[in-house]
């Protein structure tokens, strides 16, 4: 009769969240929503295109997932072959990380999260997303 072998395995540390004080989640929403409205969609939203082969922008919105706050875009699929009629992309994440500090990532084109920013205040991120190059819907 065999024996199992036992070992011992390395387990990474789970990251623990912070709790979201409620005057600061409502601060990011309302500050994030204002650059949505009078900044990136004036900037990015453009009438649809008259070739329906390529999909267009028609929408910039915000929302909570877990304890990250997204920016995310919806585009537009006119062609006739298109398997659904809009889909949404995500192209900036805010993280809190307490004390009223947060981390700042952007969606590269691998679908992998990429950390920019770490330890900015509210208004340093929200100024992030409306200037920096790598936040484009």
């Amino acid at each position: 009769m065999a024996s199992k072998r036992k070992a011992w395995v390395m387990t990474p540390a789970k990251k623990t969240t912070i709790p979201f004080p409620d005057e600061l989640k409502s601060e990011l929403e309302a500050k994030a929503n204002e650059l949505v409205t009078t900044i990136l969609k004036p900037r990015h939203i453009q009438p649809p295109p008259e070739d329906e082969s390529f999909n267009y922008l028609i929408d910039i919105e915000t929302k909570w997932h877990r304890h990250y706050f997204y920016f995310y875009s919806t585009y537009a699929c006119p062609h006739p072959n298109a398997i659904k009629p809009t889909f949404e992309s995500k192209f900036a994440r805010i993280e809190y990380l307490g004390g009223e500090k947060f981390s700042l990532y952007y969606m590269r084109y691998t679908g992998k999260w990429v950390e920019i920013h770490d330890t900015l205040s509210l208004d340093e991120s929200i100024e992030a997303i409306q200037d920096g190059p790598w936040f484009t819907p």
